[in-house]
């Protein structure tokens, strides 16, 4: 608890804004690439300033993530590391700092087994960062532990301006879950779902556009939860925001991540048809193709459910592609399950997707049940499993070639003249552009297609008709002739 911490003299803010360096490895999800991007923005103020190396850094904060195997011990294993730079460059006054869900889920474990951690606090305190920094500067000596779920929301408390992002940006609008899949942590560690009300969405949108910002991917655990007060004191959900924030002038495109098939309600999908800053690029997780397993999993919904969602996406947005998250090896899957898991990813044709293995994590209920896949048989299955969608992404892109395509160039490639952006369904593009190109989206007719990437030429001198759809396999762009 932080409700005794010291205020700071004027004396001693005056002196907290000698220059200092931040150093922030972040794990995991976009909200934590977010949150990343906001504990800077509060540290701001205090002198903080990023650098490239945590050698480098009078601060060094670890944003873990607590989804992956095995995660507390990576996060461990890199405090070694830390400690041993630290005590080899004899900078001892340099704070080290734990934050994110390894630490609401770890916090009295990394203060036990890493006692040089300066604070360990959880994803909802960051806000309070400069009260435990004035807390630790004070009382040299002292780790804080700071994992409470406050009732104020955080994010009445972080500062209006905003480090640059460039022309593609994270906004966070929602936290927590309610929906407790048995072998996930995030209720545990982000707590209750939250939203934040629509005003302050919408301005921190507009500062950002201001910024320069022409992209922006709206966050959430569970994003299309969103129940938002609205300015008319109503409840709004996510089709009637992304309607809202597609009037900003300036805004060319929005995104939204991640989404849970059991809210995916049917203004939402009608946003998909009426909304054109809406990128038509959809991650919707299924986890499973079976319905036994999708019980197992307290998901809440059948394979059936999913492929209906799917088929009323595509009706209202034919040329949506789609991205998910499965994994293989949850306790008791049989060959019939993991069938029914290709068979489902053969129906819907993906773009893009994510594939795990099943680790059990401490404290969830799945982590309590019996009747565990051989390792063997649980790699065989990742491995075929992934076969299959990256041969659908292969094709995807494959069938992308001779379309042209508005891109939002980003940053520098590695060639000279070279660029790269997203295009509307989230791959990675390449193309020799002028340097005034950047930050904007420009045409461009794709003319190579890689496994993760495409190539291309911007258009010039024609206006691009756009994209068409073929109804094949994984719904890809037709080619297309930049006359259309």
């Amino acid at each position: 608890m932080l409700d005794d911490a010291p205020t700071a003299t004027p004396d001693e803010a005056a002196g907290a804004t000698r220059k200092r360096g931040l150093y922030i490895k972040t794990y995991g999800c976009q909200m934590n690439v977010y949150d990343s991007a906001r504990m800077s923005d509060v540290l701001a103020p205090l002198g903080f300033q990023p650098v490239s190396r945590p050698d480098q850094a009078d601060m060094v904060i670890l944003n873990t993530c607590h989804i992956r195997e095995k995660a507390a011990e990576k996060v461990f294993s890199e405090l070694g590391r830390l400690r041993d730079q630290r005590d080899e460059s004899g900078r001892h006054d340099q704070i080290i700092a734990v934050g994110g869900c390894v630490a609401q889920a770890e916090g009295e474990e990394i203060l036990r087994r890493a006692p040089y951690v300066s604070m360990v606090f959880g994803p909802q305190t960051y806000h309070t960062l400069p009260e435990m920094l004035a807390r630790i500067e004070r009382d040299t000596g002292q780790s804080i532990l700071n994992t409470d779920f406050p009732a104020e929301s955080k994010f009445d408390s972080l500062p209006e301006e905003f480090a640059s992002q460039g022309p593609s940006a994270f906004l966070s609008v929602q936290e927590g879950c309610d929906k407790f899949c048995t072998f996930c942590v995030v209720p545990y560690t982000r707590g209750a779902e939250f939203s934040r009300p629509v005003a302050t969405i919408l301005e921190e949108a507009r500062r950002m556009v201001a910024g320069g910002v022409r992209e922006i991917t709206l966050l959430g655990q569970n994003v299309n939860a969103l129940h938002a007060e609205g300015p008319d004191g109503r409840e709004w959900g996510l089709g009637r925001l992304c309607r809202a924030l597609a009037e900003i002038d300036g805004l060319e495109r929005l995104r939204y991540t991640t989404s849970h098939p059991r809210d995916m309600d049917d203004d939402l999908i009608a946003a998909h048809r009426d909304v054109p800053a809406l990128m038509p690029f959809l991650h919707l997780p299924v986890q499973s193709g079976s319905d036994r397993l999708l019980q197992a999993m307290n998901r809440k919904h059948t394979s059936d459910d999913y492929r209906r969602i799917v088929d009323k996406l595509r009706t209202a947005r034919p040329d949506l592609a789609l991205s998910s998250d499965f994994i293989v090896g949850f306790p008791g899957e049989t060959d019939s399950d993991f069938a029914q898991t290709l068979r489902l990813v053969n129906d819907v044709g993906y773009a893009q997707a994510y594939s795990f293995k099943y680790s059990p994590r401490p404290g969830t209920p799945a982590a309590g049940l019996g009747d565990p896949v051989p390792h063997d048989v649980a790699d065989d299955r990742l491995q075929s499993l992934q076969q299959l969608l990256n041969a659908q992404q292969q094709s995807f892109n494959d069938r992308c070639i001779g379309a042209t395509m508005p891109v939002l160039f980003e940053r520098p490639g590695r060639h000279p003249g070279q660029k790269i952006g997203r295009s509307p369904f989230m791959q990675s593009v390449h193309a020799q552009c002028p340097d005034r190109l950047q930050g904007r989206v420009a045409d461009v007719l794709i003319t190579r297609a890689r496994p993760n990437s495409l190539g291309g030429d911007i258009v010039t001198g024609v206006q691009a008709a756009g994209i068409r759809v073929d109804d094949a396999d994984t719904h890809a762009p037709r080619r297309t002739s930049p006359e259309g």
